[in-house]
């Protein structure tokens, strides 16, 4: 039973209980699940499906998974299948902002898992879409790891959409309106 109007440019943080929904709405807003009542709507001066919005979405979510066989570059390289990088990004250049250069070539598997995250923030960071889902970012990531993501966050979302599902809020800091799950089953 939630009805809310998301707008571009804006950053949105999602908190709330372990189990109050916020990973499920994200999961609803990215198109990776489908309500079972009622329905999600994207205007883009016309009410859109989800199928035709789908590229302009990206998401980054600790249960989301790499392709662990891959290896970084190959892993890239697939990605640009499905979306464009942001514009003067190269595969090397994205490799080296995440602090992942020296591993470009190992493959997914043997990463760690901080390793991991940050392959999938900066799937999400660096893929040309409006849309940015962050389903608790920071997961896995050590120090060096969080402050790469707010400075990504800074360089990055300024002209975006961006929707942290959390309950750190070294997580949504950054976001100017906060949506408590749990107000919203009362």
């Amino acid at each position: 039973h939630f009805d809310y109007s998301f707008f571009s440019s804006n950053a949105y943080a999602i908190t709330g209980p372990n189990g109050s929904g916020k990973s499920t709405l994200l999961q609803f807003i990215a198109g990776a699940l489908m309500p079972t009542e009622g329905k999600v709507s994207y205007y883009n001066g016309s009410d859109t499906a989800v199928e035709q919005y789908f590229p302009l979405i990206s998401i980054a979510a600790p249960y989301l998974e790499t392709v662990e066989e891959m290896t970084a570059n190959e892993f890239f390289r697939f990605h640009l299948a499905f979306k464009p990088l942001m514009p003067d990004l190269s595969i090397p250049k994205i490799l080296e902002r995440v602090g992942l250069q020296d591993a470009a070539e190992k493959q997914i598997r043997y990463y760690s898992s901080g390793m991991k995250q940050r392959i999938k923030l900066a799937q999400a960071f660096f893929s040309d879409t409006p849309v940015v889902l962050l389903d608790e970012p920071t997961t896995n990531l050590d120090a060096s790891g969080i402050s790469l993501y707010h400075d990504m966050i800074r360089e990055y979302c300024n002209e975006r959409l961006v929707i942290v599902s959390s309950n750190d809020t070294l997580e949504y800091s950054f976001c100017k309106s906060v949506i408590d799950m749990k107000t919203l089953k009362g």
